[in-house]
């Protein structure tokens, strides 16, 4: 008897969304060696490219079960950072959140799923797909690269800080101000468009409903007038300034720690004991209860000039942890536990932004292939940018 083919078809929200959370339920995410991670989509699937400028969800049937899912998402990013316009630029597709059911993998499906998006990125004109795995997870990463061809591309490290019952100090040295939309995508194409993966329908990101906003950091007494932050031109942009946009990410999402390294978890459950009885130990961090469904912030867009500016990236770091933390603010969220971002493996940034090493990832891994007869060459033998832009849409 041959093998039975899988049924693969595009997502039906009616028929196939309590399916689907099903399967996310019960699909890991993380290498199994160090943690497992739970997604709750809360009742909308395709809630991780919803919001990108086109989306597609293929599901696998099998025995009359779904068994599989993948999604993907196209953009035109920087993607040539030495070229002149428009030739720096590229259609990307990026593939994201293939599951298949424990009972049914190693029967080719996730394979099936990976050729028919890959097959929709061709028909939609993209140049190259990518996708983003866990360094660890060598089923992944054995899947696209030795059987489809995906090469090695970057390696970011994703920061992870847990959301306290303490304040973070802000230096009352440092003016932290908020930007209008304007003002924020009016530096962020001046100061980033260059920079690898720039999303090219910034003011898309920045004006959609769960961006919170854009915040700017400076030396205290500059004299600048927020409201016209770099609007005229270079004259009222300080020589130390850094900034940050932030996305509410629970919104979409929530994730559950269903394994964790052994001090992980005594960490968590001693601090947990130690909130009960003694509440006055709450003037000290402390680890979130990770085990139950939260949400995050992800910091996104993180950019910073002058030798100064390192500084500003932490205190702008903690000023977001705070706005977590904070529950009169108008940014708080109950369930966020954590204060996420990516930056480039190479980018020194990542010595100012607080986090928890026990939470963080030092490698993450993005592969790559191209779609036309274009070749990798060039890239896979240019040394990688200090920055890069990760888009909160595909987080």
């Amino acid at each position: 008897m041959g093998i039975q083919e899988p049924i693969i078809r595009s997502y039906d929200g009616v028929a196939d969304r309590g399916r689907v959370e099903d399967l996310e339920r019960r699909c890991e995410v993380g290498p199994s060696e160090r943690v497992f991670l739970f997604t709750d989509t809360m009742g909308d699937p395709i809630c991780r490219i919803r919001n990108s400028p086109m989306h597609k969800m293929l599901v696998a049937e099998l025995d009359n079960q779904l068994v599989g899912v993948i999604q993907g998402s196209i953009k035109l990013v920087t993607f040539h950072p030495n070229k002149p316009p428009p030739k720096d630029q590229a259609k990307v597709g990026y593939l994201l959140g293939l599951r298949v059911s424990p009972q049914y993998r190693r029967k080719g499906i996730g394979s099936s799923l990976v050729r028919r998006l890959e097959e929709w990125f061709v028909c939609n004109d993209v140049d190259y797909a990518y996708m983003a795995t866990e360094k660890d997870n060598q089923a992944s990463a054995g899947l696209f690269m030795n059987k489809f061809g995906y090469i090695k591309f970057r390696t970011p490290a994703i920061l992870v800080n847990p959301v306290r019952y303490r304040p973070c100090r802000v230096s009352s040295g440092v003016e932290i101000a908020k930007l209008r939309i304007e003002e924020a995508e009016y530096l962020y194409r001046k100061c980033m468009a260059s920079t690898e993966f720039f999303s090219h329908d910034i003011d898309k990101v920045l004006g959609n409903k769960l961006s919170l906003g854009t915040w700017v950091a400076y030396p205290r007494g500059d004299g600048l007038r927020v409201g016209d932050f770099g609007s005229n031109g270079d004259e009222v942009v300080p020589s130390n300034w850094a900034m940050l946009s932030v996305w509410n990410s629970g919104e979409l999402f929530n994730l559950r720690l269903g394994k964790a390294p052994l001090s992980c978890l005594m960490y968590a459950k001693s601090w947990k004991l130690m909130d009960r009885f003694l509440p006055c130990f709450k003037l000290l961090p402390s680890m979130p209860d990770f085990f139950t469904p939260f949400g995050f912030y992800f910091m996104y867009g993180l950019h910073h000039e002058g030798p100064l500016s390192g500084k500003l990236v932490r205190n702008l770091c903690r000023f977001v942890h705070n706005m977590a933390a904070n529950s009169s603010s108008e940014y708080s969220s109950k369930n966020c536990k954590v204060v996420v971002t990516e930056v480039g493996g190479g980018d020194p940034v990542k010595h100012y932004i607080p986090h928890w090493k026990l939470l963080s990832c030092s490698e993450d891994l993005w592969c790559i292939k191209p779609l036309k007869n274009d070749s990798l060459h060039e890239l896979t033998k240019t040394h990688p940018t200090k920055s890069l832009f990760v888009d909160p849409r595909e987080v």
